[in-house]
């Protein structure tokens, strides 16, 4: 198994059990807090994703930094002691996102990109993230990015869905059909 689906399995388990004992927003901000308190230190990084550091080290560098974290979730100190014994602590990145990905699910927000050859005003942006909420019957969490090559229109992305309106698509489309036809 991938370090990407061990992490999804991971984010969905503490995802499910956040919904039963905790309020699973916190639970968010406490793993994501404690997944960058790990990125914002090198060495700890290093060392707790080494796997020629013993396993009881990792557990007890983890058991130390919760007691000097304060309170915490239970079930987010579980999670890592959990990942600290198992020395699976290298999956916390992917873990963090797959359980924001649960979270936004549970709460019915989908996340959406627009791409456009110039940036969008505000307005637009708005009136965008409406129609697709219409269209999706969710909540719009939209990104907005500028690619010149697009040229003109926009390219939007819902998950795995794609609007192409570009204008390079357009010109594309017109170069296959004008090479059929000859």
């Amino acid at each position: 198994m991938t370090n990407r689906a061990a992490a999804r399995r991971y984010g969905r388990a503490l995802f499910d059990v956040s919904l039963r004992q905790a309020d699973p927003q916190k639970v968010e901000q406490e793993i994501a807090a404690f997944a960058d308190l790990v990125t914002q230190h090198p060495d700890l990084e290093r060392a707790l994703s080494n796997p020629a550091v013993p396993v009881p080290r990792k557990r007890g560098a983890i058991a130390a930094i919760l007691e000097l974290a304060g309170p915490l979730s239970p079930v987010v100190g579980k999670m890592l002691l959990l990942l600290a014994e198992r020395d699976r602590l290298v999956l916390l990145p992917d873990l963090v996102a797959a359980y924001r990905e649960r979270l936004l699910e549970h709460r019915r927000v989908v996340r959406a990109e627009v791409t456009t050859a110039v940036p969008v005003p505000a307005d637009r942006l708005r009136a965008l993230t409406e129609s697709l909420a219409r269209a999706t019957g969710r909540e719009v969490l939209l990104d907005a990015r500028v690619d010149p090559s697009v040229i003109g229109g926009a390219v939007t992305r819902i998950g795995s869905i794609v609007f192409d309106g570009s204008v390079a698509r357009q010109l594309e489309r017109m170069k296959a059909r004008l090479a059929e036809g000859a």
